[in-house]
């Protein structure tokens, strides 16, 4: 009976999907609006729910899916060389519109009396634009390949990233019921650690795995393997409590470096457009035309607060990063609305009851103005342009004419320019290896603490049983400290030559001083986070003393051994991100 209940629920949604997105097609709306439009038709604020939809728990189960697929998808899409070649402009605006959005959302909720939750995660569901509106309005107003157009899917793609933040962070926040400093500074660490960690263990062994299985020529093995490290992942990811959504993007971004890729969206793009359509008709379903008439007046405050938020803090942001006042006014009024990861929020609230039934269909009506309004801002941009450089005064648009000019003509050169690459690259991978360490022990930790680990059968003292967990968890980082520490003396030996003039005999001890000196305290510094990570498995004093010795001892007799195996996984890991991706 079940059954068929299932299939009757799944035939009414995909048809009804179906029959209104060719409609909206045909009217030249966004097809996403169509699917929620859909959910309104055969909702349960319809008179006809009860003999059209019977099993709404699984029709939920069914949107998850949704959501795991289309934050998978955007992980596919999500590239690192990518992402370091959007620059700064990216990153400045996308900081400036998160910033402003969560702070005008909280305010307005505020300002309704909605509540503090209500009011946090209002804020969080006006920060982030909608990467699918956007590149399908760009699409179709054929402006993809614009100057402005690139700067703006740089923008989304840091947007993706902190946004997968943020619903980690909410996730933490609403167990807690406030927001306080230090639980927002350990869930941040513990999530930037988590990522990186992610990422390059990630990038080292699954693009291979992958690869591997596509020379067999089977599609339908590589996708079954796709789809049990998609879960499997996910698994792991809410094994320790953080959300869905961040595992499905994870494994989605390192994916993407597979040279598979090609190939892998292909075979995943029916399967991601069924589901997703399942979670936009499930977001159609929760929504309450009534809730729109009552909230009519906080609907009308938000969509225009988007609209004039997003404007200045992106318009803004790219402004003060270099750009001029054209492209800076374009990507503002295209960034202008809200959508997927606005329902993700939204639901993620109702999953953890923090927040109150109205904000969703509030969230959907904000999300289908501003989708709408969409494409008329994208062409209102230039003539808006026009319409500010003329009301201007004319000394102001000189000042900031002159501002553009000086800023996009300011860039490093010659000697300068490699130093300061060099300083990045090595205080990028000094960070990337005591991420690692702090992983390792902190997962040495966590297994010990959950008793997934357990070696009372063998040592029955709790104390030495830490002692040979910590051991290990040393034993496993130390490549990790030894790469951290060649590094780190790297950068203070040339920063010793920068900052110690002079040729004599004083200077040269000052830069030996200074080039060891660096590299020891930065070490220590990094020990003491390790102590403080795996305080719970951190061995008595005269034990520790005696693991710290024998550690000393390894390193004497394996620091070529350990270096080489370091240099080995860094090389891996490079040539799998400079790989080409295959064309299909």
């Amino acid at each position: 009976m079940h059954t068929i209940a299932f299939i009757h629920d799944l035939a009414i949604i995909m048809l009804t999907a179906g029959v209104v997105t060719v409609v909206f097609h045909l009217l030249r709306q966004p097809v996403v609006l169509g699917y929620i439009a859909a959910g309104v038709l055969i909702g349960p604020h319809t008179n006809w729910y009860a003999s059209l939809i019977t099993d709404k728990d699984t029709i939920h189960t069914l949107s998850e899916l949704g959501v795991i697929f289309l934050l998978f998808s955007l992980g596919l899409e999500f590239s690192l060389p990518r992402l370091r070649q959007v620059g700064v402009t990216a990153l400045v605006a996308a900081l400036a519109e998160i910033v402003l959005m969560v702070w005008l959302g909280y305010l307005i909720g505020s300002y309704f009396r909605w509540g503090t939750m209500n009011s946090v995660f209002l804020g969080a569901m006006l920060a982030v634009s909608s990467t699918t509106i956007i590149v399908k309005a760009l699409g179709e107003l054929k402006l993809k390949n614009e100057r402005f157009a690139q700067l703006v899917f740089g923008i989304l793609i840091i947007e993706d990233i902190l946004a997968i933040g943020m619903i980690a962070l909410l996730s933490s926040i609403a167990k807690t019921g406030n927001v306080e400093a230090g639980q927002v500074m350990h869930t941040l660490g513990g999530l930037t650690i988590f990522m990186v960690v992610s990422l390059v263990l990630g990038i080292l062994a699954i693009p291979r795995l992958l690869d591997y299985v596509a020379k067999v020529g089977s599609n339908e093995m590589l996708l079954v393997s796709i789809l049990g490290l998609l879960f499997g992942f996910c698994l792991i990811v809410i094994k320790l409590d953080y959300s869905v959504a961040l595992g499905a993007f994870l494994i989605g971004a390192v994916i993407a470096e597979s040279r598979s890729l090609k190939r892998i969206e292909h075979l995943i793009e029916p399967i991601r457009d069924m589901f997703s359509a399942i979670f936009f008709v499930a977001i159609g379903l929760m929504f309450d035309p009534g809730v729109v008439v009552e909230y009519a007046w906080p609907i009308a405050l938000i969509t225009i607060v988007v609209v004039l938020g997003k404007l200045v803090s992106c318009g803004t942001g790219s402004y003060i990063a270099g750009q001029d006042g054209r492209t800076s006014m374009r990507v503002g009024m295209s960034l202008a609305q809200i959508g997927e990861f606005s329902f993700i929020i939204a639901s993620l609230g109702l999953t953890l009851k923090v927040t109150s039934g109205f904000l969703y269909p509030v969230a959907v009506a904000v999300s289908a103005i501003t989708t709408l309004l969409t494409p008329y801002l994208i062409r209102a941009s230039d003539p808006v342009t026009v319409a500010v450089r003329r009301a201007m005064p004319t000394p102001l648009l000189r000042l900031f004419h002159l501002y553009t000019d000086w800023l996009q003509n300011l860039h490093f050169e010659g000697d300068s320019a490699t130093i300061a690459a060099m300083i990045r690259k090595i205080l990028l991978q000094v960070f990337v290896n005591a991420c690692l360490v702090a992983a390792i022990f902190g997962g040495g930790a966590y297994l010990a603490n959950t008793h997934t680990i357990d070696l009372s059968s063998w040592l029955p003292k709790p104390s030495l049983q830490n002692t040979v967990i910590w051991s290990a968890a040393l034993l496993l980082s130390m490549p990790f400290l030894i790469a951290a520490y060649r590094k780190l003396k790297a950068l203070a030996m040339l920063l010793a030559e920068m900052s110690v003039r002079g040729t004599g005999r004083g200077s040269e001890r000052v830069r030996r001083v200074l080039a060891e000196l660096i590299p020891a305290v930065s070490i220590a510094g990094m020990l003491l986070l390790v102590c403080a990570l795996s305080s719970s498995i951190l061995p008595p004093a005269e034990l520790l003393i005696a693991v710290l010795l024998m550690g000393a001892l390894v390193l004497a007799l394996l620091w070529r051994t350990l270096v080489q195996l370091h240099s080995r996984l860094q090389i891996a890991l490079i040539e799998t991100m400079r790989s080409e991706k295959d064309a299909g």
